[in-house]
This record gives structure tokens, C-alpha cells and sequence, in this order.
């Protein structure tokens, strides 16, 4: 087995591959892939055989086979969208993308062929509200969220066929957030029915309790991923969770730092731990599969910081900070092999 990090550099029109030190936490420049248009949101299959990338300003979905010897892309075709997505993702049983759009406010779905790329027409196209951005199936593969920033400040409720990959409303079909809020992006508990949202507009984290017979979120925690002597303008901007369920990550944007919380194993509940100082506008970062290490990329710096994670504690300890080019955008560690 060998772990390799993908970084879509939106600046540059290229995705940069590194392998990744299992032991150390440190990055080793591959290859750079060039592309016909900056890179946005990068997504992989389950198996971690196929990478797809979205190219916004020419708004393509590009498909490559991932080589699990080398982790170097081969690209398999380009389709064109309908508007350019702000998150991809591939549900659980790897047949389809999911895709979620900021201007168009709207999902969409697209199937995979036998080769692992994307077909060109979508198989579900479905128009909600502005400002979506983020859509994930659960980890059953029934249901999926679509939450929506600013003034749209909602998050819609489907249910997932994994046979033909149509989303149909949830008979509750939304759930509505206090005024200025704004989910953004969500993560599954991997052991526990909680999902847990960012909020960009609340400076947020909110837990929300999962139904899994009917697919409905109800929230029990919200907090703040500020210290509270902070002033300042501040918007949230990702989520992660470590594999194992125990604690639980979000990106400011403006204090400029990953907001960190352990996780209660039985109730989910969440325990402030602090805020690490990162690069300058983490708009992603990300943990390496086994949850040893978390990156952050400064959009606004060209820097991505390594930090290592406390496996009892969850607190992070900075490795190194490698420049990498102009506006990373998407950081995606993959264990291949």
C-alpha cells in the first residue's frame, strides 16, 4: 500500500501529485498534470481507482483510471456540464458522480461506464436553489443532503436510488437553519447516525441526528469554530472528520485557521479543542486515510501546511509548509494498492 495526495491548482490548470511519507507525514513532489482549464473539486471512487476533476471555467467533468502502482492519472474522457460544480463526489458503490452548483443551484448526477468514466448526459438533473454546495450519499447509500449558503440558507432532503441514481425529494424536504447560517459542506459519522454541517455564513459547526429510516436530519449541537475574543470578518469553508469518528475538523477563512473538535463516541457531541493557525484562506484541507495527518491549502498563500495529528488528543502539530503553486483548491490523500 502507498498514499499519494492530489492537489487541483485552480491557478495553474494542472493537478499536482505527491506520495506521501507514512511515517513522517512528509510530501514528495510526482508530477504535475497539466489541463485545459484550472481544476476545482477532485473526487474519487470508493476503490480508489478513478479521480474525477472538475474544470469550471470550461465547465468539463474530467475522468482518469488512478495506476495503483505509480498513482499517476491516465485520462479517460471529458463531458460537459451544465453549469461548473463547487463539490463533486461518488457514492457509495462507485457508479455515479455527484455533483453540486453554487450558480446554477442545483444537483446533478452522472453515471459511470464500464470504464470508469463519466457519461455524458446526467442521469438526474435537479434544480433546488442558489447557492448549493455539497452533496454526499450516506453511508447505506439511501440518502443525500444538498446544503445551500447565504441567502438560500436551506438543506434539502433526497433519497438515493443506487440502481438508477435518481434523487427524489424526501417527503420533509428541507430543513431550515436559523437566519445566516449557511451549510456549506457535511460529514457521516463513520459509527454513529450524526452527520455534521459547516456553516460559511454562521462561523459554525452543526450536529444533526440522522433517522436512517427516513432519511431526516434534526439538529442537537451547534458551535462556534471561533475563540471568542475574535472580531473579525471570518467565513467557514470545509469539514472533516477522522476515519475512526473521534474528532472532527472546519476551515476559517479570515481568522485563517482549522477549527478542531473531539467527538463523544456514544452521543456525538462535540468538545472544543481549539483553533490551529494555518495558511492564508484554507478553502480545503484534508486527512490522509488512516487519519495520521491533515493538510491545509492556503488559497490565497500557494502554501500547503502538514500537521501532524495526536491520536489521543486530536490536537495538530505543524510538519512543514511546501509551496505549491497559485490557488490550491482541493486536497485529496488517496491509499492506493
Amino acid at each position: 500500500m502507498a498514499t499519494y495526495l492530489y492537489l487541483s491548482l485552480a491557478g495553474e490548470n494542472k493537478i499536482a501529485i505527491y506520495t506521501l511519507d507514512p511515517n513522517t507525514g512528509k510530501l514528495s513532489h510526482l508530477e504535475d498534470l497539466a489541463l485545459a482549464s484550472g481544476p476545482g473539486p477532485l473526487a474519487a471512487d470508493p476503490a480508489g481507482r478513478y479521480l474525477y476533476a472538475s474544470l469550471r471555467s470550461i465547465r468539463q467533468l474530467a475522468s482518469f483510471a488512478i495506476d495503483q502502482g505509480s498513482g499517476l492519472l491516465k485520462h479517460l474522457g471529458s463531458v460537459s456540464l451544465i453549469s461548473d460544480p463547487c463539490c463533486l463526489s461518488v457514492d457509495r458503490r462507485g457508479r455515479f458522480v455527484l455533483s453540486a452548483y453554487y450558480r446554477a443551484g442545483a444537483a446533478a448526477v452522472y453515471r459511470l461506464d464500464d470504464r470508469g468514466a463519466a457519461l455524458e448526459q446526467p442521469a438526474m438533473w435537479i434544480s433546488t436553489a442558489p447557492c448549493a454546495h455539497s452533496i454526499f450519499t450516506d453511508p447505506a447509500n439511501r440518502y443525500a443532503f444538498l446544503p445551500h449558503v447565504a441567502q438560500t440558507n436551506a438543506i434539502c432532503q433526497f433519497r438515493f436510488d443506487e440502481e438508477t441514481g435518481y434523487l427524489t425529494s424526501n417527503p420533509l424536504f428541507k430543513v431550515v437553519p436559523p437566519p445566516n447560517t449557511g451549510p456549506r459542506h457535511y460529514v457521516y459519522h463513520p459509527l454513529l447516525p450524526v452527520v455534521y454541517f459547516d456553516n460559511e455564513q454562521g462561523s459554525s459547526v452543526t450536529a444533526y441526528h440522522l433517522d436512517i429510516t427516513q432519511g431526516t436530519l434534526s439538529p442537537f449541537q451547534t458551535f462556534s469554530t471561533l475563540p471568542a475574543d475574535f472580531s473579525g470578518e471570518n467565513t467557514c469553508a470545509q469539514i472533516r472528520i477522522h476515519p475512526e469518528g473521534k474528532f472532527l475538523y472546519a476551515s476559517n477563512r479570515g481568522h485563517d485557521s482549522i477549527a478542531c473538535y473531539a467527538i463523544d463516541a456514544q452521543t456525538g457531541q462535540l468538545t472544543s479543542l481549539g483553533q490551529q493557525p494555518t495558511e492564508q484562506t484554507p478553502r480545503d484541507f484534508n486527512l490522509d486515510p488512516q487519519g495520521r495527518y491533515l493538510y491545509a491549502a492556503g488559497q490565497a498563500s500557494g502554501q500547503l501546511a502538514a500537521y501532524h495529528i495526536d491520536p489521543a488528543s486530536g490536537q495538530l502539530t505543524p510538519i512543514e509548509t511546501y509551496t505549491v503553486g497559485k490557488s490550491p483548491t482541493w486536497v485529496l490523500p488517496l491509499e492506493l494498492g
